[in-house]
């Protein structure tokens, strides 16, 4: 006769009410939920019995009900330039990637918030992958406990982190699953716990206009949108959202954002594609489009990967097309691309779950 298996319920994800709800249930003080709460963020313990200030007797119930589990690693990859890539597989057997990409005085973790995307970008490899579902609090929460655990960044540091920023820019569109996102992000942020500033966490929208002004509003952080191009009729075919919300929505919508200002600038992020959107007329009218926004540009190195049938622009265009939005006022570095060598590149992300749910039922990949 089968034996029902009744898992234990993951804390990771849970913001302080439900923790101190699940902790109620089971006869426990409201004060043990933040006992919990400073091990499992502070902390980052995943056993019972090395939380100390809990009291010894009521330690084996919270093994017996309770785990604070990560998402189980798959795969690991370093790049020869210090970028670090998990594939990351979840309870039910999908995964998602995140990249950790450190610099000289920081380090910033790109988090995914989906496995696989709607959204059908033509440069980004990501996109030709549909989307399977929303990660959950704790499966975002989870992305960054990993890298903290791989860095061993336990506790928290005091002053200079390696994990110092987060970027909302991996896999899947955030506003499309806000939410989820919201809650990460208020765990994350949380000042008793892992504590990175909002203003060390970037979020990246391919431009859903009615959730822009909630993000700013309800989570404060900051901005970026990638664009891609300067006129409609390009963006519809680059990022097709834009037939949805097109380029007089965004700005206006950029425009509206809460907590904007020239100190804190939003940042336009912009694929420079070889003969697609890289030349001087469309580096022009980009100053005209973000006349009197206070934004930045991000200009990234388009990223390979395969079947793709687009291509970098050449240096020399890339570096005319950066001194034009120069010379026009706005500030627009080429970003140094990093962690091409194992696919961790802007763009280039891509679980392998699809592949494999084909390579299973006998379908080409």
């Amino acid at each position: 006769m089968d034996t029902e298996i009744n898992p234990r319920k993951n804390l990771i994800g849970l913001d302080r009410d439900e923790l101190a709800a699940q902790l109620t249930a089971i006869g426990e003080k409201p004060f043990r939920a933040k006992q919990l709460w400073h091990w499992m963020y502070y902390h980052g313990a995943t056993d019972f019995d090395a939380m100390t200030t809990i009291a010894k007797a009521a330690r084996p119930l919270l093994k017996e009900l309770f785990c604070t589990e990560r998402p189980d690693i798959s795969r690991l990859e370093t790049s020869e330039d210090g970028t670090r890539k998990w594939l990351l597989t979840f309870g039910d057997g999908n995964e998602a990637e995140t990249v950790y990409i450190p610099e000289t005085d920081r380090g910033a973790l790109c988090i995914s918030s989906q496995v696989g995307c709607t959204l059908n970008c033509s440069f980004c490899h990501t996109g030709t992958q549909k989307l399977v579902r929303n990660l959950t609090a704790g499966e975002i929460v989870g992305q960054m406990m990993v890298a903290r655990d791989s860095y061993n960044e336990w506790p928290v540091p005091k002053g200079a982190r390696m994990i110092s920023n987060i970027v909302m820019m991996g896999m899947g569109e955030p506003l499309y699953n806000f939410d989820n996102v919201k809650k990460a992000l208020k765990i994350i942020m949380d000042p008793e716990g892992i504590s990175l500033s909002k203003r060390r966490i970037t979020l990246s929208t391919a431009g859903v206009v009615p959730m822009m002004q909630r993000c700013g509003a309800e989570i404060g952080v900051n901005l970026a949108v990638s664009l891609h191009a300067c006129n409609d009729e390009l963006r519809d075919t680059l990022v097709p959202i834009n037939r949805k919300y097109p380029l007089k929505e965004l700005i206006k919508a950029c425009r509206q954002y809460p907590g904007a200002n020239n100190a804190n600038r939003i940042t336009f992020e912009y694929a420079m594609l070889k003969g697609i959107n890289d030349s001087d007329a469309d580096a022009k009218e980009l100053i005209r489009l973000v006349r009197g926004l206070p934004v930045k540009f991000n200009l990234i190195p388009f990223n390979p990967w395969p079947g793709t049938r687009f291509e970098n622009s050449t240096p020399k265009q890339a570096k005319r097309f950066s001194e034009i939005l120069n010379n026009g006022g706005l500030s627009a570095p080429i970003r140094v691309p990093r962690g091409r060598d194992i696919m961790a590149a802007c763009g280039q992300l891509k679980s392998d779950s699809e592949r494999q749910r084909r390579q299973k039922t006998g379908l080409s990949a």
